[in-house]
């Protein structure tokens, strides 16, 4: 290896600056999705100073992110998520300018300074951070004068790879394709879907739906097909005390022996409350769609956008769309009772207001309403949901 001005220090195949590439950016992915997302802005596992300041030092390095607005930024999208206030919901501001402007849209809100103020709580605030890492433009500056240095002017290619992997991958795919195309394992109250079930390219962050149920967990995996390569890197941290996990995705537990509602049911029912309504859909399924063959709606209403409107909670329709589902259940009491039932249970974990023994009382009441409806996926979800432990 000599130093040239055309080759840099190491002088590779085409396909050897390719390698190169990807590794760098998915050290980058690597380190968003295990310090950025799951250790700071959701406290899911704690990280050894080690890996903790070497992901910091990374990311100035190949993004200018700022640790506090990152978290900031990602906090707020779930407390506002798909609403007004949502800093990049493509439910609200459309696909393509999610997909297109997502780096746009964060740097737009990293100087909200009530964003910053509100959610930003809990991040790094020393020395460096202040004075060096606040400092965006001085660490990817680094990195292309590194880059050029080691590869020569194919340096600046890799550089701007570098540069754009993250609003492209992050802020255009996740924030964008993550809420509006995919598949879904958990009836979660936005839009959020799981890309593929295949979490490599971007460490994890494709499993979204699985996130957004349940945001606290370090594993964004969560059925035996779906791998979360993130995951792994924590596990491989953990088993050598560079890591400690600390919060994961609830198991549900089902004892069929049980036959009576009390405490433990509630609390394993709001806990797996993403999971209960979704086995709610998946059992009512076949029901809905035989009730929507029998009867007739009006011109231009069918059958896919009935049952999206089933599936949905009650305050996300529109007056139009409501109204027109309602006109729909009135010509069909099965498909009304089901659909009745579905908000009430939903209902049981957003009343906050009410005691852990109203709860009860109300679930067990759920329970006795879905025995005497005499619609047999009915009575059979309310076995099941007895035997939740």
């Amino acid at each position: 290896m000599s130093l040239s001005f055309l080759n840099g220090v190491f002088d590779l195949p085409w396909w050897g600056y390719v390698l190169v590439t990807l590794g760098l950016t998915h050290i980058t992915i690597a380190s968003v999705t295990i310090f950025l997302h799951r250790h700071q802005a959701h406290r899911a596992l704690e990280l050894h100073p080690i890996p903790s300041h070497f992901f910091r030092f990374w990311l100035w390095l190949t993004t200018g992110m700022v640790t506090k607005q990152w978290a900031a930024i990602h906090r707020k999208h779930h407390a506002k998520c798909e609403t007004a206030d949502d800093p990049h919901s493509p439910q609200v501001l459309g696909i393509k300018k999610v997909f297109w402007e997502g780096a746009e849209l964060y740097r737009r809100e990293s100087s909200n300074a009530e964003t910053m103020e509100r959610y930003g709580h809990g991040t790094p605030d020393d020395w460096i951070e202040r004075n060096v890492y606040s400092r965006d433009r001085l660490g990817v500056s680094i990195m292309l004068i590194t880059n050029l240095v080691l590869f020569g002017p194919v340096g600046l290619a890799i550089w701007a790879v570098q540069m754009i992997w993250i609003p492209l991958f992050a802020a255009g795919v996740i924030n964008g394709v993550g809420h509006y195309w995919g598949y879904r394992n958990f009836a979660a109250e936005d839009a959020s879907r799981n890309i593929v079930p295949w979490g490599i390219l971007i460490g994890g962050e494709e499993l979204h739906n699985n996130h957004h149920a349940y945001a606290s967990s370090a594993r964004l995996s969560n059925k035996w097909f779906e791998f979360d390569i993130g995951w792994a890197y924590i596990r491989m941290l953990e088993i050598v005390g560079l890591a400690k996990v600390k919060k994961l995705a609830p198991k549900v537990q089902l004892d069929l022996s049980k036959a009576k509602v009390d405490l433990g049911t509630l609390q394993a029912i709001v806990t797996n409350r993403y999971e209960v309504v979704t086995r709610f859909t998946r059992a009512m399924r076949a029901t809905w769609s035989g009730e929507m063959d029998r009867i007739k709606t009006s011109p231009g209403l069918d059958k896919a956008t009935v049952r999206r409107w089933l599936n949905l909670e009650a305050r996300a329709l529109g007056d139009q769309d409501r109204a027109r589902l309602n006109e729909a259940l009135s010509k069909s009491k099965v498909m009304a009772t089901v659909y009745s039932m579905r908000q009430d249970l939903s209902g049981l974990w957003q009343r906050s207001a009410a005691s852990k023994e109203q709860l009860v009382k109300q679930l067990e009441d759920w329970c006795r309403r879905a025995d005497a409806s005499g619609i047999r996926p009915l009575q059979e979800f309310s076995r099941q949901l007895r035997a939740y432990a």
